[in-house]
Formats: structure tokens, sequence, C-alpha cells
């Protein structure tokens, strides 16, 4: 079997001085009027991991458009993954949402990407661009992760160090290396949670959640969808299913999600 080689990401600059970004993107065919779709990963993830792929071959299928990124310090784009922030984060998606996608759009927030997509819809709204979003897929979004899922769980002795020193080298486990936890990611999440008020989005939200997930509980997406009471939600809870929820019945979950978001943009007035 002939291996296809990967495509060559390219690099988008936010202005001058500042970390560019890979990106990957597959334009739509010229007669085809559905939503683009836009990834946005999760914390020390890439957009070369198996959702985003499938997302790209799904795009390809339907002759519809797709962009995915990578933050800076993550994947291939430049940056030091210690001086990133939330905050950052979303400028970035903003920034990239805006110079590289037109017209309606579906974001799938995978993770951390939950919290960057409701980021996302929140400086659309307010320059009033809400229209950009035709829907919102999120798969065990980790909402406020920082403050409601980390800190809790971290040894006092780590909070006081972290808050001495500023930085805390999280060790590396069976799931990957070792990686700084800043106390500016702290307080910057804290700056932009959202857990605990209204949280609105302008357009339909499905969400995707694993109850056998051990880094984001299925309470903490339910606590969401309470949140989004001025928009239509939706949440599968998968019994089964872990954190990552990449097997072939979750990707099977995920394009019927997007479709169900495709139908609600086509009624759209």
């Amino acid at each position: 079997m002939t291996q296809i080689a990967p495509q060559e990401a390219a690099l988008f600059s936010t202005g001058p001085g500042a970390p560019r970004l890979a990106w990957l993107a597959r334009p739509a065919r010229a007669e085809n009027a559905v939503p683009g779709l836009v990834w946005l990963g999760g914390f020390r993830s890439d957009m070369r991991g198996t959702k985003a792929e499938f997302l790209d071959s799904l795009a390809e299928a339907q002759g519809r458009a797709c962009l995915r990124f990578d933050y800076s310090g993550h994947g291939e784009s430049e940056g030091d993954f210690a001086e990133a922030t939330i905050g950052l984060w979303a400028e970035q998606a903003l920034a990239i949402f805006r110079a590289l996608t037109k017209g309606p759009q579906i974001v799938i927030g995978s993770s951390m990407g939950g919290w960057i997509a409701l980021l996302l819809a929140r400086a659309l709204a307010q320059a009033g661009e809400a229209d950009r979003l035709a829907g919102m897929v999120l798969i065990a979004p980790a909402v406020d992760f920082t403050e409601a899922l980390i800190w809790p769980q971290l040894p006092e002795a780590v909070r006081r160090t972290i808050e001495s020193k500023g930085v805390w080298m999280r060790p590396a486990n069976a799931y990957g290396e070792g990686y700084p936890l800043t106390r500016a990611l702290f307080e910057d999440g804290r700056a932009n949670s959202l857990l605990g008020g209204e949280i609105r989005t302008w357009c339909p939200v499905s969400i995707l959640q694993g109850m056998a997930d051990p880094d984001v509980p299925w309470r903490h997406a339910m606590r969401l969808v309470e949140s989004l009471a001025s928009d239509p939600a939706t949440i599968t809870l998968v019994k089964d299913g872990d954190h990552r929820l990449s097997r072939p019945q979750d990707l099977q979950a995920l394009q019927r999600a997007i479709e169900y978001l495709d139908g609600a943009a086509a009624a759209k007035p």
C-alpha cells in the first residue's frame, strides 16, 4: 500500500514578534454551501490527532472547508509552552479564525478546546460577528479546567511552589512527558473562567462526553449544559467512553453531531 506523505503545515503570524502558528486548511468545493469545520484541540495536543484527521477526511468527502492549527507551544507551532495561557491561546484562535475562514463555521472543541471555543464565541459576539458560528461540537469540554479540575487535585505543597516560584514541573507519567504548570496559567484561567454564570454561544451546541472519562467528569459537562440556558444544547453521554473519544463509534457520533448542526443551520431563517 502506498503511503501518502502528511501535508506540510503553513505558518500564521498574529503580529510582530509573536510565535507563528502552524495550520492546515482544506478549501471547500465551490458549489458547497454547508458550514466549514474548525478544529480546536486540547491541552498539549496537536492538529494531527485522530479526531482532527477524521474531521479533515470528513470535510474532503463532503466537499466542505476544514481548518486546524496548533496553539503556540503545541505541535508544530512556535513558542514556549510555559509562557502561554488560556487567554493567549483564545486570542490566537480568534485571530486565525478571522483570517483563515469565510462564512459560517462549525467549531469543534476538544477538552481545553471546548473552553477556547466558548471564549471564541464570546469574542465574536462582542464584535458583532456571532453569525460566523453555525454551531459548536464540544468533546469532553474542559471549561475552567485549571481552577475547577487541576488546582483542587494538587497537593498543598505543590500549590505553594506554584504561588511562590511561579512554576512547578509536573512529572512524566504513563500518558506522556512532564510539563510545567505556571502561576500565570492559573491566574489567567481564573480571569477567563466561565462557569458560575450564564454562558452564551449564540448558536446550537452539541456536547459529547464519556462517562468513564478520568480527566473531565461527566458531571462537569452537565454543569456546562445548565449554564447554556439561552442557546439550544444537547449532550450525548457515552457510558464506556474515555477522555479521548477517538474510537470508531465515537467518531461516528462526532459525525452525527456535525450533521445535526448542518440541519439546524439549514433550517435557520
